[in-house]
């Protein structure tokens, strides 16, 4: 949302921090985010779509999946909320059709088991907050830059994952894919 999210800052003690912000507070920009684990578990990516001015419904979800398929070779494992979007008959007519994809399902209200919802946390809450944009372009400006930084830093990466308890379940990958580990 055009709304910042204020946090608190450094100014001299007294003095509150002027931030202008735009009366369209109301634009956004929604985003699907991937952290990609290579088989090995030796690299970690990053993926990113924006969408501004968009609410993310199946065909989008479709869509990003259909980009990562062609950037990931071999199967896939996909360890997803239960979010609407990810149960949407687009999405689920499409994994059908392409078998390489496999599901793992997170329990349901964990959030704190995902660790692309602790991404998100971070950007909104840590690398944004105070950001008070003037459009929803500079968002995205903000937002891929932050990407680009973070691919820079595969140790940040892993931390989503060891903060998460998403541990179990990527340990349990070769279960998916029909193969011990």
């Amino acid at each position: 949302m055009m709304l910042p999210v204020l946090r608190r800052t450094w100014v001299p003690c007294g003095v509150t921090p002027p931030l202008a912000v735009r009366a369209r507070s109301h634009e956004k920009v929604s985003g699907i985010g991937a952290l990609i684990v290579s088989p090995r578990r030796r690299q970690l990516t990053l993926a990113l779509a924006l969408y501004p001015r968009q609410n993310i419904r199946g065909p989008q979800v479709r869509r990003f999946l259909q980009h990562l398929g062609r950037h990931v070779r071999g199967p896939v494992v996909l360890v997803w909320d239960r979010g609407l979007t990810h149960k949407h008959r687009v999405v689920t007519a499409w994994l059908v059709a392409h078998r390489r994809w496999h599901l793992a399902w997170l329990p349901p209200y964990a959030p704190e088991l995902n660790p692309v919802e602790l991404l998100w946390g971070y950007l909104k809450y840590a690398r944004l907050a105070n950001l008070a944009p003037d459009s929803v372009e500079e968002i995205c400006r903000h937002v891929r830059r932050e990407r680009r930084r973070l691919g820079r830093h595969p140790s940040l990466l892993r931390s989503f994952f060891r903060h998460s308890g998403s541990c179990l379940f990527t340990s349990n990958i070769g279960h998916y894919l029909g193969r011990s580990q």
